[in-house]
C-alpha cells in the first residue's frame, strides 16, 4: 500500500492475519526498511519487494525499532538476500541480533510449543553488518531527507522510535501501542498500550509518548499496524487505557496475592478483555472472530508483562 510521501507499507502477514504487522519501505536515494516482522514474513516481503520494483541489491538499511521477534526475528533471514545492507538497531539490541540465544529462550518461555511455527528460523546477524544509532542520532537517506533516532523505553529498554523529516512523522514500533485498523473500518480508532513482557514500564512508557508528543508530528506509523494521521486522539487513548491495565493489574495483584503469577495473568486477562469487549459494545462496534483472536493475544502477553512488571516492583 502507498501511504504517500516516499513511503510503502507491505502487510508482513503476521500470524497468518492481514492488517497484523507491517514492514515500511522508504523510497529514497538510500533505500531503507522499517521493520522486518519474523522469519515466516520474509516469503510476503520478498513478494511485496517485487511488486514493487524493488531490487534487493538497491537495500541499504534495515532498521529494527526494537528486537522482540514479531519485529526484528526474521532481519537475518532477509539480510541474506540484501548483499548491500546494513541493519540499524538501539545500543541494546545489538548484542541480540548478533547472538540471538537470549531472544530465543524468552520467547519460548512466552510462546511455549507455538514459538517454531510463530519464528523460526532465527538467523544472527553478522556483527559487521550491524550499526548502533544512540538517542538523538542522524541518518541522512537522500537529498533533504533525514531520519533522527529517539531512545524510547517503556515497552522495551532496546526500543528506539524513528522520524522521518520528509513526511514529518515517526516510526514508534510498540513504544506508544497497537493500532487495530480493522475497528477502524468500523469507525472506530482502537489504540491499546502493548504491555508485554519482560522490560515493560509504565512510566517510562507515559515518558517516551512525551516526548515523542513534544516533536508535533504530523503522522504515527506503528508497527502493529499502519499509519494514522490523527496523533492527537493516540495520546488520548494511550493516556486512557494504560492506568485501566495498571489498576486492574494492581487489584489482581492485591486479590490473588497468595496465588501463582500465572493465575494472576489469566485474571487480569479476562479483566482487560471485558473492559475492552464492554468499551466496543458501548459503540456499536463488533468483533470478529479473527479480531476477537488477536486482541486476546495481545492481552494474554500484555497481561504476563504488567504481572512480571508488578512481581518486580514488590520483589516477588
Amino acid at each position: 500500500m502507498d501511504l504517500g510521501r516516499g513511503i510503502s507499507i507491505i502487510d508482513a502477514m503476521d500470524l497468518g492475519k492481514e492488517k497484523r504487522t507491517g514492514c515500511y519501505i522508504l523510497h529514497a536515494q538510500d533505500l531503507t526498511i522499517i521493520e522486518t516482522c519474523a522469519s515466516p514474513s520474509i516469503p510476503y516481503l520478498l513478494e511485496g519487494f517485487i511488486n514493487l520494483g524493488i531490487d534487493l541489491k538497491d537495500i541499504k538499511n534495515i532498521i529494527v525499532t526494537h528486537v522482540h521477534l514479531d519485529h526484528a526475528g526474521g532481519v537475518g533471514l532477509l539480510l541474506e538476500s540484501c548483499p548491500n545492507a546494513k541493519v540499524i538497531v538501539h545500543p541494546r539490541g545489538m548484542r541480540h541480533l548478533a547472538d540471538p540465544s537470549k531472544l530465543i529462550l524468552g520467547a519460548r518461555a512466552v510462546y511455549g510449543e507455538k514459538f517454531d511455527e510463530l519464528f523460526d528460523p532465527i538467523l544472527p546477524v553478522p556483527s559487521n553488518r550491524l550499526l548502533v544509532k544512540e538517542d538523538g542520532d542522524t541518518l541522512q537517506i537522500g537529498e533533504g531527507r533525514i531520519l533522527t533516532f529517539y531512545d524510547t523505553p517503556g515497552h522495551a529498554k532496546h526500543h528506539f522510535s524513528i522520524h522521518d523529516s520528509l513526511s514529518n512523522g515517526i516510526f514508534t514500533g510498540d513504544t506508544i501501542g497497537v493500532f487495530y485498523p480493522q475497528q477502524f473500518d468500523q469507525g472506530i480508532e482502537l489504540y491499546l498500550p502493548s504491555t508485554s513482557p519482560n522490560q515493560f514500564d509504565p512510566d517510562a512508557m507515559l515518558d517516551s509518548l512525551e516526548k515523542i508528543k513534544a516533536l508535533e508530528v504530523d503522522r504515527i506509523y506503528f508497527g502493529h499496524y499502519g499509519m494514522t494521521d490523527n496523533p492527537s486522539h493516540v495520546y488520548a487513548q494511550i493516556y486512557k487505557w494504560l492506568p485501566i491495565f495498571m489498576e486492574a493489574g494492581e487489584k489482581v495483584w492485591k486479590d490473588k496475592q497468595d496465588d501463582s503469577n500465572e493465575t494472576k495473568c489469566e485474571a487480569l486477562f479476562q479483566k482487560l478483555f471485558a473492559e475492552i469487549h464492554s468499551f466496543l459494545s458501548d459503540k456499536e462496534c463488533t468483533l470478529d472472530q479473527e479480531m476477537t483472536e488477536i486482541i486476546k493475544l495481545d492481552l494474554s502477553v500484555g497481561s504476563m508483562g504488567i504481572i512480571d512488571y508488578l512481581a518486580k516492583k514488590y520483589h516477588k
